[in-house]
């Protein structure tokens, strides 16, 4: 039990972290679990995509509250990838946060719906759907 636990907690936390600004790979730790076979395929699919939308909550917040921060030398998005991302947002609208399992400009997308003022239910509900599309597209593939 407390190694199941365990196993799943790693998947949240991969998942939490590589939505954030931190590196990491949710996707390996995903795959590593289920070809063990030892875990549930949904479990394994709700985990990843709670921890990963977490992740992206945590980008909308800081977006949201801390933007006046965001030329700080601390702040964790360069200008470059915001501005790249505001310029995709701005083209493809709230529809654009399909695409926030992607790398690179998946994160600053989701900065820049906090920056916006995106509705959190409307972020919710796309966020949700694209990450759970990109874990479920995986483990189809495994």
């Amino acid at each position: 039990m407390i190694t199941t636990l365990g196993a799943y907690a790693s998947l949240f936390f991969a998942g939490l972290i590589a939505a954030t600004f931190f590196p990491a790979q949710s996707e390996a730790v995903l795959a590593a679990l289920y070809v063990t076979g030892d875990y549930n395929t949904l479990a394994l699919l709700v985990v990843a995509t709670v921890g990963n939308v977490l992740g992206s909550v945590i980008n909308w917040l800081l977006g949201r509250f801390i933007d006046h921060f965001r030329h700080r030398r601390w702040f964790p998005f360069s200008a470059r990838s915001i501005d790249r991302a505001s310029d995709w947002y701005q083209r493809w609208g709230v529809w654009s946060l399909l695409l926030a399992w992607t790398p690179f400009l998946g994160d600053p997308l989701t900065l820049v719906a906090g920056i916006l003022r995106t509705n959190i239910w409307v972020f919710l509900a796309l966020v949700t759907a694209g990450k759970a599309g990109r874990y479920a597209f995986l483990l189809a593939v495994l």
